[in-house]
């Protein structure tokens, strides 16, 4: 049977995705684990994998074309297999026959569920050996887990820090690992399946435990609290069911109605004055700005979809010209003595290019965005004399096996100075704000769609030569679209140097969930009083900007001294 193969989400801030090349073309044998096609996300390209055993008989999306997270890339089924039917059903975007089959055989079984547990609230299974092992939150955005692949199966023999299942998170592919000794006796979940948070998994226990009196147990108790829930619902809804009642009496005397001309082109797509349209047809007039009360469906039913929508094209008005008003008599003459000087018509030609916004370039403007208009910044610029720090890297680079550049300078001492102001390396998480005890430095890097921020962890702990060579094999993944999750997550501030470009002083935007970013302008050579007399001096500017709900002014001032102290005298980050 087909499977409909989805674009899956990624990473965290992923809402849609790019297919930057496809490896396999329509026709191709495709096995589980193979390779499909490159997909560039917000963050970077990575490979999107086929859990199915096939024929790839449909590709849904061309080459550097953008589908929403869930949206309908290809298709994958037996050689020859008629999928027109389930084509017609993606592009009205009604679910197929199977799916509501499915669905209707999930919802009786639920029932048939809810009558066993009903049944079973008395049970007792605390006589039973065995231990429920359920989904377990793997990330701060995790949801449910995929069981991609089973490394025991059920009769296996498990001890405390086995790895049960490898299981695919919304940003990675982690161990499943077990804290119980005993026998894998029930697998609730085969290879490819989601559980949600909680979900049950496995049980293991003591070989030949009755497990299900144990699973009925749990059902029981999850069907008790469900049940509460669902009396609380239902109280406060049988007053909304009462008044709707009474509007549907009240329609059913009310007069007829004869639509107008307009309305009438749209009957087609619109049912008890709801437009009937599928998801992608929604999206597609949204983003082109259409009005889809106007476009007429062409789907099952009047229903608009994704043919609809390309082939509309909205009415357009000729411009009414203005009455202009005619110059008097007086006004004429007056032109006529000014004898304006007869310009000569310069030809040209008006051209521009319109390229797609890149999923990182989305993604940059909505979080920068959030951050600038929810955070309340501050800024506090410093200047700093960099003539010990010149002198310190010079020295340094005479025996350090990789180069050290001034940046990586600058990533230790704003780690050493964390370390003295641990209330400046804090995260702000809406309703609560977090401490962190260690001190991971984002670098921002710019690359060509935009800007990403890999990250150095525990910076305070490591050399200069290995904060050095770390920042550059970062870099060099960030051009070429490999960083992955671990390396883009989890900064607790953040570093922007635009110096080596000449700029001398910015201001930058907070990273949230940082609370501060600092921006590092370029050396400088100028004018210093030194000893009373004015010398040839070298100096860089920096700006500390600070999210104000969780750093105040006396405390970014002290923290940027302490960093200042450090750069003059590079010395004292050893110490």
């Amino acid at each position: 049977m087909a499977e409909v193969i989805r674009m899956p989400k990624m990473s965290d801030t992923m809402e849609e995705g790019v297919i930057a090349s496809w490896q396999k073309k329509v026709g191709d044998k495709v096995e589980s684990g193979d390779i499909l096609a490159e997909v560039e996300t917000d963050k970077a390209t990575m490979e999107l994998e086929s859990f199915e055993d096939g024929t790839l008989l449909y590709i849904g999306v061309k080459e550097n074309e953008a589908v929403p997270v869930d949206g309908v890339i290809a298709i994958i089924g037996e050689e020859g297999e008629d999928i027109d039917k389930l084509l017609k059903q993606i592009e009205s975007g009604d679910s197929s026959d199977d799916e509501k089959e499915e669905k209707d055989e999930k919802d009786n079984k639920k029932e048939d569920n809810a009558e066993t547990e009903d049944e079973s609230e008395a049970v007792d299974a605390s006589d039973v050996k065995a231990t429920v092992v359920t989904m377990p939150k793997m990330s701060d955005t995790m949801t449910e887990g995929v069981i991609a692949s089973w490394l025991k199966k059920v009769g296996d023999k498990v001890e405390s820090g086995d790895i049960l299942a490898e299981v695919e998170t919304d940003k990675a592919t982690m161990e499943l690992e077990s804290y119980e000794d005993g026998v894998l006796l029930y697998v609730g979940v085969e290879e490819g399946g989601s559980v949600e948070i909680d979900g049950v998994i496995a049980v293991i226990g003591e070989e030949g435990a009755d497990y299900e009196k144990l699973l009925k147990s749990k059902k029981s108790k999850k069907s008790g609290e469900e049940k509460k829930e669902s009396k609380s619902e239902s109280s406060s809804t049988n007053g909304q069911d009462k008044s709707s009642s009474d509007s549907t009496a009240e329609s059913k005397d009310a007069p007829a109605y004869t639509p107008s001309h307009a309305e009438t082109e749209s009957s087609s797509s619109s049912e008890g004055g709801r437009i009937k349209a599928s998801p992608l047809a929604k999206k597609m007039a949204e983003d082109k700005g259409f009005d889809i009360a106007k476009i007429t469906g062409s789907g099952e039913n009047g229903r608009i979809v994704k043919k609809d929508i390309e082939n509309f094209k909205p009415s357009t008005e000729p411009a009414k010209q203005s009455d202009a008003a005619q110059p008097g008599a007086a006004q004429k003459d007056a032109a006529k003595q000014a004898a304006p000087m007869k310009l000569q018509e310069v030809v040209g030609e008006e051209k521009y290019e319109e390229v797609n916004i890149s999923q990182m370039r989305k993604t940059i403007a909505r979080r920068l965005s959030e951050s600038k208009f929810t955070a309340p910044h501050f800024y506090l610029t410093m200047e700093i004399n960099m003539e010990k720090a010149i002198a310190a890297r010079e020295s340094m680079n005479q025996i350090a096996p990789v180069k050290i550049s001034y940046n990586d300078i600058v990533v230790k001492a704003v780690a050493a100075a964390l370390r003295q102001h641990p209330k400046v390396n804090v995260s702000w998480m809406g309703d609560k704000m977090r401490f962190n005890q260690h001190i991971h430095i984002g670098i921002a890097v710019a690359v060509e769609e935009g800007l990403l921020v890999p990250v150095i962890r525990f910076a305070d702990n490591k050399s200069l030569s290995h904060i050095s060579a770390e920042v550059k094999e970062l870099a060099g993944k960030a051009k070429n679209k490999q960083l992955q999750p671990k390396d883009w997550e989890g900064s607790t501030f953040t570093i922007s140097n635009l110096g080596m470009f000449g700029i001398e002083e910015f201001t930058a935007i907070v990273n949230p969930p940082d609370a501060c970013i600092m921006a590092v302008g370029g050396i400088k050579e100028t004018p210093v009083v030194k000893d009373g007399q004015i010398v040839p001096g070298n100096v860089m500017k920096v700006t500390l900007s600070c999210d104000h709900r969780a750093v105040d002014g006396a405390l970014g001032a002290a923290f940027l001294q302490t960093f200042k102290s450090y750069m003059e005298d590079p010395i004292r980050i050893l110490i």
